[in-house]
């Protein structure tokens, strides 16, 4: 098990229960995450830290929407996620935390206007192209690997692709558990997944059970419409935090 105050106990408490509602009720519910545990652990290792938990939380989330889940939306982007990852895990060599992170948030900023303008358009069209899919894959891949930050690009194709809300989480928890596996040969060969950080891990899992059940109940009672709209709500405050986190985790 890893060392941490007691303190340093209740933040990873409270970021798994996060994590467990994300998965499996309103995702980019977890925008906190990254910055909260960044207070508890460095901010490379907390990437590998978090991994598995996410990991268990996406198997919660596949046994309960396994039904809801629309194959081709995977078949089409995991390609280019996998590209994706290789990619993150080629950057993690050149850069770190500080010059990545406000980057991705940019990026996903100018998405999320980009999604708020074709939402405003009367009938917009699913956009359907090979491109799209290819480069959202890339970048769910490649910021995923680096930081766990591919919720908010995840959203923003899935609002794209106008799924209907148990549709949405379904089709993104399989998308997660197949991503956070892939990832977890790079993240032990850099060294940021070990036994102790394991055990901690499985420590967490009655917490993020805690929240997932939440998460489930929530989605039951949320009408659709509120539930789009609080996903890109939630997905535009990840870019913030994602272009504030080095002063966030005290690197600024």
């Amino acid at each position: 098990m890893l060392e941490f105050s007691t303190f340093g106990w209740i933040i990873i408490g409270i970021c798994a229960v996060m994590v467990g509602f994300s998965k499996t009720g309103i995702p980019g519910a977890g925008i906190l995450v990254v910055p909260l545990i960044a207070q508890a652990m460095p901010a490379m290792k907390s990437t590998g830290f978090l991994l598995p938990m996410l990991a268990l939380a996406d198997i919660m989330a596949i046994i309960y929407w396994r039904r809801h889940v629309r194959w081709g939306h995977l078949v089409r982007l995991l390609p280019w996620t996998l590209l994706g990852v290789l990619i993150g895990y080629r950057l993690m060599f050149l850069l770190d935390d500080r010059s990545i992170m406000p980057v991705i948030g940019v990026l996903v900023l100018v998405l999320i206007g980009v999604t708020w303008w074709r939402d405003s358009r009367e009938d917009p069209q699913v956009p359907t192209y090979w491109w799209f899919a290819g480069v959202m894959g890339i970048l769910a891949g490649s910021s995923s690997m680096v930081a766990n930050a591919a919720g908010p690009i995840m959203i923003i194709y899935l609002l794209a692709m106008k799924l209907e809300k148990k549709e949405f989480v379904g089709t993104s928890a399989w998308f997660f558990w197949i991503l956070n596996l892939s990832k977890m040969p790079f993240s032990s060969k850099l060294g940021l997944i070990d036994r102790a950080s394991l055990m901690s891990d499985l420590a967490m899992l009655p917490f993020i059970i805690l929240g997932g059940l939440l998460g489930i109940y929530l989605v039951h009672r949320i009408p659709q419409k509120p539930f789009n709209l609080v996903v890109k709500v939630l997905a535009s405050l990840a870019a913030i935090l994602l272009c504030l986190r080095p002063w966030l985790s005290g690197e600024g």
